[in-house]
């Protein structure tokens, strides 16, 4: 539901972007999480944000890359 939600409000901006969401929802239990990404694009006109969420029983990562067409 967070990634289909994420790509409908994208959708909505009418910019001549493809999307690519990525999500990450892990409960809190002590344990460790990293992440990495990497990207070949041009630095003008792609781009990419992260947003991180978080309550007293999990985390949520939502990764969005923007690609200009």
């Amino acid at each position: 539901m967070v990634i289909e939600g994420t790509l409908k409000r994208l959708k909505e901006l009418n910019k001549p972007f493809k999307y690519i969401v990525t999500a990450v929802i892990m409960q809190k239990n002590g344990a460790g999480l990293h992440t990495a990404t990497s990207c070949h694009w041009d630095n003008s006109c792609d781009g990419n944000a992260t947003l991180r969420w978080e309550n007293k029983s999990m985390y949520c990562l939502v990764t969005v890359f923007g690609l200009a067409i």
